[in-house]
């Protein structure tokens, strides 16, 4: 029998590191880029100001992409330590584009960082800023395998069902990676990153802004950051209306939990929920804020197509299930046998075979062959229901990420509405709002995790295979064990990499400070008096 204790450590484990790797990702996708934007300017102008830009920010995204591989290189290894059966399931697709993320990560992108840091006296200009562009794309082509393979999970294609290996067999490498769900994925997560880059810098340069100090450096980091911003936090939305979308053509539960919708609606009716508290047990939301009228066309792009409700998909999910108890009990039986006969029966129902696992954790003793004609209708009642995910953190994660989202297009926008006039240090209140928002965008990409794995549940291959037969069968106490390890090991290096990126941005660039008669001097293209005039123009 499978312990459901064991499955829900396993998944706790799993949560809790994948959450910490995501703390330093963003980071790493964001600010790699904005090196290259930094350094293409000093390339194009010359102005070494440019270049001490490039090699500050620079040293704090190395603290941050090592700490950021060493949290990733245990995620890997889990999939075969604490979900087995996962691996041998769908290790032919899944491990395909994990392969090649390995190529990335530790040849490509790698080998590039190093030239990054080491070849400033070694390379001529453009060659130095091409490895700074490799370095940017190596980084974000690893997200885009890591994505590639999570969107095989979310939207299972490219692959079918062998009977024989019991297993999935890949088929089109073509499909998986361009599935629309990875895609939209690769694109929203990435530029998330650049949001969270973004902020990064601002917030650094707006402390050194408000210390009158480093404020020529300052302030031209800034204002790249928040023109970068801009950009960046108006395409993150977007891409999430997209994303939506998605959810709306492959994932219905999710979205259905995500807006908190329990019956479908008339179109076009819908209305979107600003507010409520999702009640699973009594299937409804309490004290809801609603507009109507709203969510049928963001969501389906029309206004006359209705949005199934939780009860209706839980309704739709039903003969499923009893298919699909037919279609496991059959490949069972054939596995034994391998019986021309119990093949033909599992082909019928095959397409619903996940329903049928799904439903092993409801059957007497976890076994279908002993779901009696009095037991079924119970056994599918809360199979179905488990086909829903938790609606009150699906609905509320999803509802924090999109506030922020659209707080920091505020951020961006006064910020580089205040730079462009060179009015920053006039408006204290912008620098301190820049300054707390740093650690923000990180958190609020931790719930974009939370909304796009919550909401795949109960499954871990959307539809195939389910959350609870993919775990391996360790013992209670050893995945108590490994868990506070993993635990205590990652909040090493989450202390080890705070600890690095205060002191080293404390430190600021590492240039001396102008005479103090400079500081009343008005640095090029700042054209206000109160910024530093440093002695590299």
């Amino acid at each position: 029998m499978i312990n459901p204790t064991v499955v829900e450590l396993s998944r706790l484990q799993f949560a809790l590191t994948a959450l910490y790797h995501f703390l330093f990702v963003p980071l790493t996708l964001g600010l790699s880029f904005i090196l290259a934007a930094m350094e293409t300017v000093y390339v194009i102008t010359g102005k070494p100001i440019y270049k001490d830009m490039t090699q500050f920010w620079g040293k704090l995204f190395g603290i941050n992409f090592a700490i950021g591989v060493a949290t990733g290189l245990t995620m890997e290894f889990e999939f075969g330590t604490n979900w087995s059966m996962y691996s041998h399931f769908v290790g032919d697709v899944f491990g395909t584009p994990l392969a090649i993320e390995g190529l990335m990560a530790f040849f490509m992108e790698s080998t590039f960082v190093g030239l990054m840091f080491f070849g400033w006296d070694r390379l001529s200009k453009p060659a130095h800023l091409a490895v700074t562009y490799l370095v940017a794309l190596g980084s974000n082509l690893s997200a885009l395998w890591i994505l590639v393979a999570n969107g095989f999970m979310q939207d299972p294609v490219g692959a079918t069902f062998d009977p024989n290996t019991m297993r999935m067999q890949f088929t089109d490498l073509g499909a998986l990676v361009f599935s629309q769900d990875a895609q939209a994925k690769f694109v929203h997560t990435s530029i998330a990153g650049f949001v969270t880059g973004a902020l990064f810098v601002m917030g650094i340069s707006a402390y050194y802004l408000l210390r009158r100090q480093h404020r020529d450096f300052a302030a031209r980091s800034f204002r790249m950051a928040a023109l970068f911003g801009v950009i960046a936090s108006l395409a993150v939305v977007t891409l999430g209306d997209a994303l939506g979308r998605m959810d709306y053509l492959v994932q219905r539960t999710k979205l259905a939990a995500i807006e908190g919708i329990w019956h479908t609606t008339t179109p076009p009716a819908a209305p979107w929920t600003i507010f409520a508290l999702p009640d699973q047990s009594a299937r409804k939301n309490i004290a809801a804020i609603e507009i109507p009228y709203v969510l049928t066309p963001l969501v389906t792009h029309s206004w006359n197509t209705a949005i199934p409700g939780i009860d209706s998909l839980e309704r739709e999910a039903k003969p499923k299930i009893v298919n699909g108890i037919q279609a496991a009990t059959a490949l069972k039986a054939y596995a034994g046998t391998k019986n021309p006969a119990a093949l033909a029966e599992f082909r019928k129902y095959q397409s619903d075979l996940g329903y049928g696992l799904l439903a092993q954790r409801y059957a007497p003793d976890q076994d279908l062959a002993k779901i009696t004609k009095a037991d079924l209708p119970g056994v599918v009642d809360r199979t179905a229901q488990a086909t829903i995910p938790n609606v009150f953190v699906e609905f509320w994660s999803f509802r924090i990420m999109v506030a922020f989202g659209f707080a920091f297009i505020a951020v961006f926008a006064f910020g580089a509405y205040y730079s462009l006039k060179n009015e920053l240090e006039e408006h204290p209140w912008m620098l301190k709002a820049a300054m707390w928002s740093i650690p923000l965008p990180v958190l609020v990409c931790e719930y974009g995790w939370i909304v796009a794995e919550n909401g795949r549940q109960p499954w871990s291959v959307y539809g195939w295979l389910p959350t609870f037969v993919s775990a391996s069968t360790h013992g209670v106490g050893y995945m108590v064990f490994s868990l506070v390890g993993f635990a205590l090991l990652y909040s090493l290096f989450i202390a080890a990499e705070l600890y690095l990126m205060f002191k080293y941005a404390r430190l600021g660039p590492g240039f001396r400070e102008a005479p103090a008669a400079a500081q009343a001097g008005a640095g090029p293209g700042l054209g206000r008096p109160g910024y530093a005039n440093k002695s590299w123009e």
